[in-house]
């Protein structure tokens, strides 16, 4: 009779094959869950930063808006001055006359002129300071808030 022996091949020991499917769902689970997280927070900060940006193009308008008036007022000033200084004009009698109410025309112009400078300069600074600030403070704050 022949025999034969039989080797039995044993099994590899480890984990079983169901734990790395498994192990992976859990990883892909964990990544997704990260990733909508990261997303949310994203979304969070850009959706305020859309608001500050918006609100501050609207703070922008606004001060354009006072600067142009207050430079229009200012036009409509120096063109009645001038109107006025026309009309002055018309009555003068002699050379000195003239010259002398040229000077002071010119003298109060300069200084009407250097005044009117001043305010828009400083109103254009705080329509700057006004709508750039919370852009600055709150950009930074919300993508702060990401990282």
């Amino acid at each position: 009779m022949a025999t034969t022996t039989h080797t039995a091949t044993s099994k590899p020991t480890g984990p079983p094959m169901t734990d790395a499917p498994q192990a992976l769902r859990a990883m892909t689970e964990a990544g997704t869950a990260q990733a909508k997280e990261a997303y949310g927070k994203v979304s969070a900060a850009t959706a305020e930063a859309t608001d500050l940006i918006r609100k501050s193009c609207s703070t922008a308008v606004e001060g354009a808006r006072a600067y142009n008036d207050k430079l229009l007022a200012f036009a409509q000033a120096n063109s009645k001055v001038a109107f006025d200084f026309s009309h002055k004009l018309l009555g003068v009698k002699s050379p000195s006359e003239f010259m002398q109410l040229s000077s002071e025309h010119a003298r109060k112009q300069f200084e009407i002129l250097t005044d009117q400078t001043k305010e828009l300069a400083a109103l254009a600074q705080q329509v700057t300071l006004v709508t750039t600030e919370p852009l600055k403070t709150g950009v930074t704050k919300a993508f702060t808030h990401v990282a």
